[in-house]
């Protein structure tokens, strides 16, 4: 990720419950990660949770059968493939809600054991030869808008409104307080993310983007960097953000994820920013992996190596989880295809 050259290609990838079950069927396994040696394995800070009836910030017809809450107090109520990922979400602090109201949110806080437990981890994958993430996607824009509804909190910063002003900064102290613990017990790589790109279009105007979410992803980097300066900062955002790349990459952001084929092309991404920013994913999960043959993921794969050449800096992984109609064929292509063969 430092475009210093590599040994092997490494890889990453995220499954989708039908898919893992798939995996444990064909390989009788029940760890992919350890069975496809993946060289990094992602870590998460515990969280205690508030003593709050989360129940009570929603109209209950909102709560259908099944409706199940995150850390955050977020309501998701089940969908399709086992509910991974395809939820509904409920948003508690959506509506009228006053500056007071959102300023008194419960929010989860940092266990008291949970850097302890994070710098046991770290010590025993580097004692493995393997790196370690720490796990702050949704850093400030998703996890605000999920609990605002993102059609209110759009309305609140157009309108320079003071309950924007309340809830990005209560998410951002919580991001700053996570990421320098994931940068103090010596984690490799901070993953941080928020979706600002629609398949062919920014989610909202770099005016908006650089007033309201810039600094204050800007302050979670410069937290981690505080405690571990070489810390790498990977940021993912779905979909098109080529307007974004430049104010990533000076806040310091190092790596980009998953640059989907489908919205930006990856010649086009390399060849702007490839002396300056690292790729993690590029093989595409709308296209490639799930319709194209594995001689097509094949060749995506070695185009993508090809382009970056010695020096590296890529990581080859589908550009979301491994969803539920990608034929196992494929993905077992794409590795081989980093494997070389």
């Amino acid at each position: 990720m430092r475009r210093q050259g590599f040994d092997t290609v490494p890889i990453d990838f995220d499954f989708s419950p039908s898919q893992t079950a798939r995996f444990q069927a064909e390989t009788g396994a029940s760890d992919p990660y350890e069975y496809f040696s993946a060289p990094l394995r992602w870590l998460r800070l515990g969280f205690t949770t508030p003593n709050d009836d989360r129940k009570r910030w929603f109209d209950p017809v909102e709560l259908t059968e099944g409706t199940y809450f995150d850390d955050y107090g977020v309501g998701h109520s089940p969908g399709g493939d086992q509910s991974f990922h395809f939820t509904q979400m409920r948003h508690p602090l959506k509506g009228e809600r006053s500056p007071e109201e959102i300023r008194s949110y419960p929010l989860p806080r940092i266990s008291d054991e949970g850097p302890v437990m994070l710098g046991k981890q770290v010590a025993e994958l580097h004692g493995r030869g393997l790196a370690a993430g720490g796990a702050l996607a949704c850093t400030v824009w998703e996890s605000a808008w999920y609990l605002r509804s993102m059609e209110d909190l759009m309305a609140d910063m157009m309108a320079g409104d003071e309950r924007a002003t309340v809830l990005l900064d209560r998410v951002t102290e919580l991001a700053i307080g996570m990421a320098a613990a994931y940068a103090e017990r010596g984690c490799d790589v901070l993953q941080l993310g928020d979706d600002i790109g629609m398949q062919n279009a920014p989610m909202m105007s770099m005016k908006l983007w650089r007033s309201w979410l810039k600094p204050r992803l800007a302050a979670v980097i410069a937290a981690a960097r505080a405690k571990k300066p070489d810390m790498l900062i990977y940021y993912h955002s779905c979909g098109y953000v080529l307007p974004f790349i430049d104010d990533l990459i000076e806040i310091g952001v190092d790596i980009l994820n998953p640059v989907q084929p489908e919205s930006m092309p990856f010649p086009q991404v390399h060849a702007k920013w490839g002396k300056r920013l690292s790729f993690w994913g590029t093989i595409g999960t709308q296209t490639t992996l799930p319709f194209g043959s594995p001689d097509d993921v094949r060749r995506a794969v070695r185009e993508n190596l090809t382009l970056c050449g010695e020096a590296g800096g890529i990581v080859i992984a589908p550009t979301h989880v491994l969803e539920p109609e990608v034929p196992w064929e494929n993905f077992m292509a794409m590795l081989d295809a980093a494997k070389g063969s």
